[in-house]
This record gives C-alpha cells, structure tokens and sequence, in this order.
C-alpha cells in the first residue's frame, strides 16, 4: 500500500503522545474527532499508520477489511506470531485515546526493538482495525472477526446511511472482499493477542493506579421493558385509583439499580426512556425504558436478568398495569487467558507497579478472539473514567508505564 504521510505526521522521532495528536488531527469532520470506517479519514490515518509501522521496521499491508497489518518479522522464517492490536475508527466527537493509543503503543515497542537492532524468537504483528466501533455500518469488529475466523459474509450487504454497502466501500477503498476468509489467523501458529486500552471507566483513578491486567470482558444483554397502564386527565383521576405507567416505570428503574448492586463487577442500566404522547396535564398510559445488564460472569448475569424481570412483573401487579421485558441482544462473557494475564501481572511487578485485576464493561476487538486464540488486555487510567468525549484524556506517565509494561511482556515472553 501507498504510505507517504502528510508531511506534518511523517518520520519515526515521534513520542506516542505526538502521534496521538496526529491522529486526533485526522477526521472527517472539521470541527472534532469523527473517523468512520473506511472513509476519508480513515484512508489518511491507515497511510499515517503505515508510515509509522514501516519506519519502525515492520512490512506493511492494508488486508482485504481494511485493517493496517504491520509485521515484525522473528528470527527463524517460521516464526510463530503474537498479535499486538487494537482499532482507529472513532466514535462521533470523540476522544483521542480509545483505540489509537493501542495501536500507538504497540507500534513503539516494535519501535523501540528495531531501534535496538533486536528481532525475537516469534514475529510480531501490529494490527490497527479499521471496524471496531460499529458507527457507519450495523455491525462492529469486522475486522478482528475477519482475523479470528469469524466474520460473517452476510454483513457485506449492511448498508450506510447514503445506501454504500460495506462491501461497495471495501472495493472503494481498494480491499477484496473475497480474500476475507485468508485472513483467519492459523491458532497453531499464533501465540496470542494482546490489546492495550484505556480503562473508559473510574476505577483506577478512584484507587490511583495507573494500569490493570484485565480479567474479562463483560457479557451482556440488552432488552426493552413496556409499561402498560391507562391515560388520564392529571386534574381528575383520583390517585389512589391510577395505573400510571410512568410512576410504575419509575419504581421498576429503581429496581433494576438496586438489583444492579447485588453483585461483585455487575451492573444494571437504564439507559433512556421513552413515555408516549407526554403531556404535563396528563398521566402517561404506556412507557418503554432501556435495560444493560453485564457482568464478567454469565451466570450472576443471567440470575440478574431473571430476578428484574421477577421484580418487574411484581411491581406491575401491585400497581395495577401490565409489563413486558424483552432481550433482545447477548453476548456471552470473554475470559481472558489466565497464562497471558499471570505474564502481564509479572511485568508489572518487575517494574514496581502494583498488581490490580478488573474486568472490562465495554467491548473491545479482544472479544472476536475468545474460544479461538488466547487473548488478554491491559488497562491505562483515564482521567474522570471519561471516554467517547473530547475530554477522553490519559497522562504521559501513564502511558509510557503501559508501554513499557508491554515491552517487558514480549521482552519475557515464554514460547
């Protein structure tokens, strides 16, 4: 592929936090961080990406979902592979950290080896995803699905919002949507994946830390719950005899916060809710409100789905409407691998960083690899746990502690 940077972006004497500024600079809007898949920007930021892989010594290719693969090659021609990734497309006005800092990161310990003159027994392979956030098209992580043996082709008819299907946009932006499938990534010859992220959370600010090994990522279910009572005047229907939906609505909310609370790393969410033809002057008949419900464990998840929806039907009774809970979505639990997770704790302690644990509650790419390749994460602070926000901010220090948490991975990697 073509990799002539702009001139402002180019060269390898970068630190990980100027390149993070020249990513933020890359958008397809002009005002903010948008970067949508397979567009405009995202074609500048893959050549921008590609420059740096290459001056740090890597072999360069654009794969057929539009990802930056960047290999380092290992000592013996067979080498086997450890895979070191993470994504470049953005949410809308986003921030400049998620997803770019990882790719950044790896792409400086790569760096730091080839300006070592250092080559391992295994190759190493930096991949920046061009799909993880799912903005433009439907679904996300087609391109870490495409690595782990897993994307579907189905989604090559999903349409945008101008009606580009994903699979017009691929050959647009010169990919062969045919070749998907060769890029499964052969278990037997891959070590692992490993994916340095912002925490998008408070945790490790609130206990000043500044990294965490990452246990798994959540699973979780989605679903809506509808509230079913009968409108009234709000002047003339006595009290004691309303089926107000939005007042059922509001002690089924509660309910679900404080279910939420009932285990270790679960959480339970109300997202938005929805009350039909409000009115001040009226009390509401039907109301629909948004369930989340994750956790790391998929049986604490799924005892927590039934004891709401137990409680939802319960308070419906008591105040006279009706209810009805449907999940539509989930996805399971992913565990990251207990032998990448011990290396990385290992690391940090090498290092004098205290050890912490902690699953994730958002999705990352990681995911697409549980059940097939190993995998595993590694947490950076963030400052107020703010992320899809302009504010999205991780410190100097912090970053170069991940970084140099991951060198000291691969530096101590066992084959």
């Amino acid at each position: 592929m073509t990799t002539r940077a702009d001139s402002h972006i180019n060269g390898d004497g970068l630190t990980v936090d100027q390149r993070l500024d020249a990513l933020a600079a890359i958008s397809d809007t002009p005002v903010g961080l948008t970067r949508l898949y397979l567009g405009p920007a995202h074609r500048r930021a893959t050549t921008c990406v590609a420059d740096w892989m290459q001056h740090a010594g890597m072999d360069v290719r654009l794969d057929s979902t539009g990802n930056v693969v960047g290999r380092y090659a290992g000592t013996m021609p067979e080498a086997r592979t450890l895979i070191l990734a993470s994504h470049i497309d953005t949410v809308a006005n986003a921030g400049r950290f998620d997803g770019n800092l990882g790719v950044v990161a790896a792409i400086e310990v790569v760096r730091r080896l080839h300006d070592a003159g250092r080559h391992l027994p295994f190759a190493i392979e930096v991949v920046a995803f061009g799909d993880e956030e799912g903005v433009r098209f439907a679904s996300a992580l087609g391109g870490s699905r495409a690595l782990a043996g897993r994307f579907d082709p189905a989604i090559l008819e999903e349409r945008d919002g101008e009606g580009i299907s994903r699979r017009e946009a691929l050959i647009a932006f010169g990919c062969d949507p045919t070749a998907i499938a060769s890029e499964a990534r052969d278990p037997a010859t891959t070590l692992g994946y490993v994916e340095l992220h912002i925490e998008q959370g408070p945790v490790l600010e609130r206990e000043d830390l500044p990294l965490a090994v990452v246990t798994a990522i959540n699973g979780a279910n989605r679903g809506r719950v509808t509230v079913t009572g009968e409108s009234g005047h709000a002047g003339t229907v006595p009290m004691p005899i309303r089926r107000d939906a939005l007042a059922a609505s509001a002690e089924m909310m509660l309910a679900v916060e404080r279910l939420g609370r009932s285990a270790p790393d679960l959480v339970a969410t109300v997202g938005r809710l929805d009350i039909n033809h409000a009115a001040p002057n009226t009390v509401p008949g039907r109301v629909s409100f948004t369930l989340d419900v994750r956790a790391p464990d998929d049986a604490v998840r799924a005892e927590a789905v039934a004891a709401i929806g137990r409680e939802i039907l319960v308070i419906a009774a008591a105040r006279g409407v009706s209810a009805s809970v449907e999940i539509g979505y989930e996805a399971p639990a992913a565990q990251c691998d207990d032998g990448l997770q011990q290396r990385l704790a290992a690391s940090m302690a090498r290092l004098g960083l205290p050890e912490r644990r902690m699953p994730s509650g958002a999705g990352h790419d990681a995911m697409a690899f549980a059940g097939r390749i190993p995998f595993a994460m590694l947490f950076v602070r963030c400052r107020g746990g703010i992320s899809h926000n302009p504010a999205e901010y991780a410190a100097p220090d912090d970053i170069e502690a991940g970084v140099r948490v991951l060198a000291d991975f691969i530096d101590h990697f066992a084959i």
